[in-house]
């Protein structure tokens, strides 16, 4: 019996997503669902862009070679998706091995150093069926993958750079970071204990310099490095582990990507593996708790519904529908034989943020009657509640 706040009867409730045993860990997503899912990754997009992050697009099946160099086939190989062919390939887990593969070919300068390039891109992971839970452990997700190659020296600016991000970026969802934790080498592990050693200091630094009092979590890196683990906490004080920051010194040399610094000599650069969300399917998986449903203007499936009281009202409530959606504003018209206070109660129950109410009065004027969650109206000309609805559902990112 699932919990009026899971997220996996909020999203039946709202008609969001379902699953099926056809495709285990993997979400169909319906419309109202992946227009959630879309308002998201714009403010992934967003956020990229204030990290001046440039996106890119790379493959989906690459040749177990790519996974074998990254050192996932030897470390990671249990959680992944293999394909019966020749040559044998893998579905990737991750897209860190594509981004080097884009950087080898650009014949880096230390003077296009920092290059940070990331990726929102599904990747697939081959969890245990016990494991999936909803949209929180899935095998099919949108990582928000970002990689940023630059010289050792500037490691510490990059990620204290990051980190001072990512307040603003989950205050926007009512989330806050409770700890943060860092762990270090596990046994299972590629690289020297000489670049373990310089990994572990330098992260250690760039948290200090950002301010972070970090909680020790011996052994629980990535095989190919340390990294910061953001845990935040929600409305209901509900922990959950959410972004990562990573510092690789090993898989640059793997692919062999270098730059030429300002003497002309080849050098190494640092690599930094950093995501704001990890998955998105699971990040929304917690708002949607979080908020019980009641997703914020912006954010929700739907922004307003519009409401005739009669038939008489019809023409013009589609009229005020057309305006509100040309506006940009997700709107549907309601037309249903029922009564005006069944609508609005179905309207709230299907997480409509606003309602647009048209009788014979609001026809006649040109006006909308606009009710909000909290019970409060108010009868605003068409214009004027279009601009109030726009700056309502305002992104706040």
């Amino acid at each position: 019996m699932l919990d009026n706040h899971d997220h996996r009867r909020i999203g039946n409730r709202l008609d969001l997503f379902h699953f099926q045993e056809e495709a285990p860990g993997m979400a169909f997503w319906h419309p109202r669902g992946f227009a959630v899912l879309a308002q998201l990754e714009d403010a992934v997009r967003r956020e990229m862009r204030r990290q001046q992050i440039r996106e890119v697009r790379t493959p989906q099946l690459m040749r177990v070679p790519v996974w074998e160099a990254s050192g996932h086939w030897s470390h990671f190989r249990e959680y992944m998706f293999a394909v019966d062919d020749e040559p044998p390939a893998a579905l990737k887990p991750v897209s860190c091995p594509a981004h080097l593969m884009m950087a080898r070919r650009m014949a880096l300068s230390y003077r296009e150093l920092p290059l940070r390039i990331g990726e929102i891109g599904l990747v697939h992971r081959n969890e245990q069926s016990g494991a999936l839970h909803g949209l929180l452990r899935l095998r099919q997700f949108s990582q928000d993958d970002g990689h940023i190659l630059c010289a050792p020296e500037h490691v510490v600016d990059e990620v204290a750079r990051f980190c001072q991000r990512l307040h603003a970026f989950y205050a926007a969802f009512d989330l806050k970071i409770a700890s943060v934790g860092f762990s270090s080498r596990p046994e299972d592990r590629v690289g020297s204990d000489a670049e373990w050693d310089e990994a572990e200091r330098t992260l250690a630094e760039a948290a200090e310099r950002a301010g972070l009092s970090c909680i020790d979590q011996p052994g629980e890196g990535a095989f190919y490095g340390p990294k910061l683990e953001f845990v935040l906490v929600d409305r209901f004080d509900r922990q959950w582990q959410c972004g990562t920051i990573q510092l690789d010194l090993a898989m640059p040399a793997r692919f062999d990507v270098s730059y030429v610094d300002e003497h002309g000599e080849r050098k190494r650069p640092a690599l930094l593996h950093r995501a704001v969300l990890g998955s998105l399917e699971r990040f929304l998986g917690m708002v949607l708790e979080s908020y019980a449903g009641a997703l914020p203007p912006w954010l929700a499936p739907e922004q307003v519904l519009i409401v005739p009281i009669a038939a008489a009202q019809e023409p013009y409530a589609r009229e005020v529908a057309e305006a509100l959606c040309d506006a940009g504003l997700r709107a549907r018209l309601d037309a249903r034989n029922e009564s005006l206070s069944r609508k609005v109660v179905l309207a709230h129950e299907e997480g409509f943020p606003f309602v647009a109410v048209v009788g014979k009065r609001e026809a006649r004027d040109g006006s909308v009657a606009l009710r909000k969650r909290d019970g409060s109206q108010e009868v605003l000309p068409l214009e004027g509640a279009r601009a109030a609805l726009l700056s309502e559902c305002e992104p706040p990112l």
